[in-house]
Order: structure tokens, then C-alpha cells, then sequence
């Protein structure tokens, strides 16, 4: 008798259980939380979900984990039902191969959530593509797969790229060769009575090689440590894709976010290659304290960092001209390529500053200032709109490098041209050097650091530097 009013009042509890059971365990509430959707789980259970899907099990919508609050009152009431109905059932084990929501076996992959499912979901992805597990796992190893590939061609970029700055090392070890051999020479001519600054600037030259050196080296090493990274993602995902197709779907998510790859390709840093201009340019003007007469002052010294590969310069970077051949030269940033350009080596930012360029009889010549931006890897057309402010030779006009290209009126040919730059007044003015003809001026407001150009065309005659004059003046 006691026994059939008991399983009469289960079953007049019945429905009320059911409204008490979390949709995910079918148990009685335990702790439960309220989602925006008004949708209330067992806090365990909506912590378990989370892991797997950001999403409500029942409405599936999207939301954080902040946004769940405490079901105060859902939780008395399932407190108060079990006391009064004397209760106690067992909670349902979860089978990590069965749904979350309805506990069915997980048989169906979704391609927009990115999760297996079970037959019962169907409704809830109704606009979605399922597939079979089969097909689910052959579509994520797919889409692995071509992870795998773009991880692989980046190894052979990073390989690359090492190889480069490789090179790179090379080339600045024949820097300083270069610019060690032309040290002294000029301390030879001067009959080594600086001795002592000779041994000084050797010093500061092995300094910024060993520096820069150390420097490709650091990138060299991290490039290295990159490609081992990647080669090892790679195996990961192989690794991985070699499962079977459940523990494959079920690990996706965390697989593609555990491979993703955020750094930066590696590439030539600013200002790598050694300032040659600091150790070579004007070098005997540095030292002419006591020997004015054996020395020579140039205001502009060229940068062979920006010289186009078919340029040579000097040894003492005071004349440019044609190469017979494409030297053999880093890419680094500075460089100017394909357009045949170099650069002086000191940039402006104020003040007046003035310097002669030697042409000669070249046919084709462009001499002037640029902007700092400058393009440097692509072929550009020379006008003020590319933040060059120069004056040309080609083809017989003489022009100046305006929007629409001004031709300038010449009554003789100048071998020589002079620029006068003033930062402070925004202007560029052309000279003809030989006669101190003033032959056109350019304005603007410059508003970056502005350094020296020079187009000296593609002829075997040199673009010469003119030397300045040396006075002295002590108090």
C-alpha cells in the first residue's frame, strides 16, 4: 500500500521533474545558471558545454561566459521538490562520444559550427550542412591539409630569406673590407702621421661590421627558430590527421587555434648594412687639422646602401657611373631597384646647405632632392607629386621635375650644376656652376628629411662630386 503512494506521487511529480531537469544532464538542477535566452543549466553543465561550443545548447545562441547569473529561485525550487518528493535520482553519466543536449551518439559533423552532432540536432542546424563523420573528417583534413602546404611554402621562404641574410653577412664583411682598404690608402697618402686616428676609426668600423653582423646573426637565429616552429605545426597537424575521425572533429577547434600563425615574415631591418659614408665619406676632410693641403671636402658624399645595382661608385664615394654589369649587392630597404638612383649620404631636416655635381657631357642626368619616402622598389615617374624636386637633361631639353615637366632654358650647356637647398624657405634652386647662372627655382614646404639625388644615366662617363673649399676660422 505504501509503496503504491509512493509511485503515484512520482508519477504526480512527473511533470514537475521534468520542468526541474537541466537539458543537458536530465537530471535536477544543480547549481543552476540563467543565460540571456532565459535558458537555465546546471552550472557544471553549462561550464562543460563552453568548453566545446559558445553557444546555448537548447536556442543556440551566442554567449559569454560572464553573461550566466545565479537561478536563486530555480535552485529553492529544486531544493524544496526534493525534500518534499523525497527524490533522489541518478544523474545520467554524459558518454564523451554522445551529445551534449540529447545524450544520442555524436554520428553527424555541421560544417558551420565546426562540431559532430547527433540526430536529434538536425532540427537545431536546419540551415546548416551536415555531414557523416566520414565525410565530416575528410572535409577538416582537407582544410588542414592546406595548412599544412602554406606552412610548408613559408619554410621555403624562411629558408630563403636565410639564405639571403646569409649573403648579407658576406656582403658586409666586403664592406669593411672595402671600406678598410680605402682607410688606408688615405692614411698611406697622408704619410702615417695619423696613426692614431687611423687605429681609431678601424676600431669604430670593426664595431658596427661586428654589430651588424650580430644583428643578421639575432634575425638568422629567430628565422631558424621560425622554421623549426612551423616544421613542427606541420607534424602536429600530420599527427593529428592521422586520427581517427571522432577524436579529429571533437579536437578541430582547439587544433586550428593551437596552429595558428601570427609572426611577421622575416625581412631586411633599417639601416643594416654598415654606414660606409660614416667611415670613408669626406674622410680626409675629418682629419685636416694639420693638413689642409692634402686634403679634400666634399658637402655631399654618395651612400652606396641606396646605389642601384647598375651603378658603380668610387672607392671614396665621390663619383657614380654606369656598370658594365648588375653587381651583386644586398636587397636591403634603402636600395634603389630597378630605377638607377643614389642618394647622398646625409639627409636635412633645416638650415641652408649647397653642393656642385660634375656632368660633364653626359647626354641624360637628373640632379636634385627627395623626400625620405621615396619609392625605392618600383619604377616611379620623377616629379615633385613623387617628392623629387630636381632638373634633367635628356634628349636634348633641359626640364624640371614639375607636375607637366617645365623645360628650363639653357644658353650654353653647364657641365656643372650646383643646388643650393634652404629647409627653413622651401626652396631648391639650380645653378650652373661654371658661370653661377641662376637657372630655376623650386618651392615647397618640406615636411620630412630630405637628402641628395642622383641619376647619372647609363653611360660610362662619371657623375663627379665637385669638391667644396676649406676655410678655417679659430677664436
Amino acid at each position: 500500500m505504501e509503496e503504491d503512494m509512493q509511485e503515484d506521487m512520482q508519477e504526480e511529480c512527473q511533470p514537475l521533474r521534468q520542468d526541474l531537469s537541466c537539458p543537458v544532464c536530465q537530471g535536477i538542477f544543480q547549481d543552476p545558471v540563467l543565460l540571456p535566452c532565459t535558458h537555465s543549466f546546471c552550472r557544471e553543465c553549462l561550464q562543460r558545454s563552453f568548453q566545446f561550443n559558445k553557444k546555448c545548447p537548447v536556442c543556440r545562441d551566442a554567449f559569454e561566459e560572464g553573461q550566466a547569473i545565479s537561478n536563486r529561485a530555480l535552485s529553492r525550487t529544486c531544493e524544496t521538490f526534493l525534500k518534499q518528493s523525497n527524490w533522489h535520482p541518478k544523474r545520467v553519466r554524459r558518454n564523451e562520444d554522445t551529445c551534449n543536449l540529447h545524450l544520442k551518439p555524436l554520428e553527424l559533423y555541421c560544417e558551420k559550427d565546426e562540431e559532430p552532432v547527433c540526430v536529434d540536432c538536425v532540427s537545431l542546424h536546419s540551415s546548416h550542412r551536415l555531414y557523416s563523420l566520414r565525410d565530416g573528417a575528410s572535409v577538416c583534413k582537407r582544410e588542414l591539409g592546406y595548412k599544412v602546404q602554406i606552412f610548408e611554402k613559408k619554410v621555403e621562404s624562411y629558408k630563403k630569406c636565410t639564405r639571403k641574410l646569409s649573403n648579407s653577412v658576406e656582403y658586409i664583411k666586403y664592406q669593411a673590407g672595402q671600406a678598410e682598404k680605402q682607410i688606408k690608402v688615405e692614411f698611406e697618402r697622408l704619410h702615417k702621421l695619423l696613426l692614431t686616428e687611423e687605429a681609431l676609426r678601424l676600431k669604430a668600423l670593426a664595431d658596427e661590421e661586428e654589430q651588424k653582423i650580430a644583428s643578421i646573426q639575432e634575425l638568422i637565429e629567430s628565422t631558424n627558430e621560425d622554421i623549426m616552429a612551423l616544421n613542427k605545426l606541420s607534424e602536429t597537424l600530420k599527427k593529428e590527421m592521422g586520427n581517427e575521425d571522432l577524436p579529429l572533429l571533437r579536437n578541430f577547434q582547439k587544433l586550428k587555434r593551437n596552429t595558428q600563425w601570427t609572426r611577421q615574415e622575416p625581412c631586411f631591418l633599417d639601416d643594416s648594412l654598415l654606414n660606409m659614408g660614416n667611415h670613408v665619406g669626406a674622410l680626409s676632410f675629418n682629419i685636416w687639422k694639420n693638413m689642409q693641403a692634402h686634403v679634400k671636402y666634399y658637402p655631399v658624399m654618395l651612400d652606396p646602401n641606396t646605389a642601384s645595382p647598375w651603378l658603380f661608385l668610387n672607392p671614396d664615394l665621390s663619383s657614380v657611373k654606369e656598370s658594365s654589369e648588375r653587381l651583386t649587392v644586398p636587397d636591403n630597404p634603402e636600395r634603389f631597384d630597378p630605377c638607377v638612383f643614389v642618394l647622398g649620404a646625409e639627409g636635412y631636416r633645416s638650415g641652408k646647405h649647397r653642393w656642385d655635381v660634375i656632368v660633364g657631357d653626359n647626354p641624360k642626368w637628373i640632379v636634385g632632392v627627395c623626400k625620405e619616402s621615396v619609392p625605392r622598389k618600383k619604377k616611379f615617374t620623377v616629379s615633385t607629386n613623387r617628392g623629387v624636386w630636381s632638373m634633367g637633361l635628356s634628349k636634348g631639353l633641359y626640364t624640371v621635375s614639375t607636375q607637366e615637366r617645365t623645360e628650363v632654358q639653357v644658353q650654353q650647356r653647364p657641365e656643372r650644376i650646383r643646388i643650393k637647398l634652404n629647409m627653413d624657405k622651401g626652396e631648391v634652386s639650380f645653378w650652373d656652376g661654371g658661370t653661377s647662372k641662376h637657372l630655376v627655382t623650386l618651392t615647397h614646404k618640406f615636411d620630412e628629411k630630405m637628402y641628395p639625388m642622383f641619376g647619372p644615366g647609363l653611360f660610362t662617363t662619371p657623375m663627379i662630386l665637385a669638391p667644396g673649399k676649406i676655410a678655417v676660422h679659430t677664436s
